[in-house]
């Protein structure tokens, strides 16, 4: 291999746009650069937040976005294309689980507002039940994303998340502090939900594959 080939190489290994060279594979080998990891997570957010101005589509774009940072990780061919391909994949089966998403949503967010006015009796206990389950709401989306792939599809996602959950209840945990992480960020202040979704998404490649979880 020639100097310019190999320095082409490593240029690609330490973008993540192509295999690692050094040594054997780490569990991350596109992330030997942080400061470009920094600026992929970002960008995936961007996108995650453009796709998802429609609510229903956030399902379909975190998906791609997770794939994407994935790839990215793994020092394989990241290339954006790929991203609008999972886009394309998913977009379509995704809609059914963004509306429910919202609705859920909703409905969750107008019972913890009737149980602080005081109009239903065992206020803090409904309350209580509205938050987890918008949690439970956040954490089923974030986990389904994960698991989607354009082979298995949507449905197969969803109906995998509760054996995902019981299969790692810490990592449910971590999902969870992920959820609220993003709400807390945007609430505070809007434009950082950029940000937020893409480290949203960085977070599902990482939770699965924590050493611990791997041991």
């Amino acid at each position: 291999m020639s100097r310019r080939a190999q320095k082409a190489a490593h240029r690609a290994a330490v973008s993540g746009a192509g295999p690692t060279t050094e040594g054997p594979a780490a569990r991350f080998p596109g992330a030997t650069a942080g400061f470009a990891l920094f600026g992929e997570v970002v960008m995936i957010g961007m996108l995650v937040t453009l796709v998802s101005l429609p609510v229903v589509t956030l399902p379909a774009a975190l998906a791609a976005g997770i794939r994407h940072l994935r790839r990215y990780l793994h020092a394989e061919d990241s290339r954006l294309a790929f991203f609008w391909r999972d886009l394309r994949a998913g977009l379509l089966g995704s809609l059914a689980v963004g509306a429910g998403a919202v609705v859920l949503t909703l409905l969750l967010l107008l019972d913890i507002d009737l149980a602080g006015s005081g109009a239903l009796p065992g206020g803090p206990a409904i309350a209580a039940v509205g938050w987890i389950g918008l949690a439970a709401v956040g954490v089923t989306l974030l986990a389904a994303a994960s698991a989607w792939s354009p082979e298995t599809g949507w449905r197969r996602a969803v109906r995998g998340v509760p054996a995902m959950i019981a299969g790692d209840v810490r990592g449910a945990l971590f999902l969870v502090a992920t959820v609220g992480f993003v709400v807390v960020v945007t609430w505070a202040l809007p434009p950082l939900i950029i940000a937020a979704l893409g480290c949203a998404a960085l977070a599902a490649v990482a939770i699965p594959e924590r050493p611990a979880r791997r041991g």
